[in-house]
């Protein structure tokens, strides 16, 4: 079950009773697996899958699959920087995929599944180039994750939203997506949502 802070749209009123939310993009191949991950993470408000740094206008998921599009598949964070910051969000990101595979996770493979981050401001960039080096020198340079501004991002079907919350018996989930949610469980308790 969500909890009822999640929604697919921000209104007038979320903004109002959150005024210091920011906004991180991040790609860590399916966006089922990453968008699982950080619904459970406290201080994440919302989370939205869709596609991102393509060339494409409002592209649909059968077009991003085809490879031809040039988007990867994100989620766009909402989160509230008092409650957990961009630096502990970036470790679970890195913790909870390969960022040394290129174009694929698992059996997932094409550019949409590429790892990246996509930041939303300077600082942003710059904690990202500096949690990167981090992880860059803990996999001894064979991180693969792009660094680069957000564009042309928009929201996946309504489908894909919170789909393993909805799912969680379907077999990519179960088999997939599921090992990614225990991996966060065990590993980032003390960032788990109450």
């Amino acid at each position: 079950m969500l909890p009822p802070s999640f929604s697919n749209t921000l209104d007038q009123r979320m903004s109002s009773d959150h005024p210091t939310l920011e906004t991180i993009t991040l790609g860590g191949g399916c966006f089922w697996c990453t968008e699982a991950v950080f619904e459970l993470v406290r201080g994440v408000i919302s989370v939205e899958s869709g596609y991102c740094n393509g060339h494409v206008e409002q592209p649909s998921y059968e077009q991003v699959c085809s490879g031809r599009t040039g988007h990867a598949e994100v989620v766009r964070l909402r989160f509230d920087p008092q409650q957990i910051g961009l630096r502990q969000l970036l470790e679970i990101f890195f913790a909870t995929h390969d960022p040394t595979s290129l174009n694929r996770q698992g059996a997932d493979v094409g550019t949409q599944y590429r790892s990246g981050i996509y930041f939303h401001d300077a600082a942003q960039e710059a904690m990202a180039r500096a949690v990167l080096a981090e992880v860059q020198q803990a996999y001894g340079g064979r991180v693969v994750t792009e660094i680069e501004a957000e564009r042309n991002y928009s929201a996946a079907e309504a489908y894909h939203q919170h789909y393993y919350a909805r799912n969680p018996e379907q077999g990519y989930c179960a088999f997939v997506v599921g090992p990614k949610v225990d991996k966060f469980l065990s590993t980032f308790a003390q960032y788990r949502r109450d």
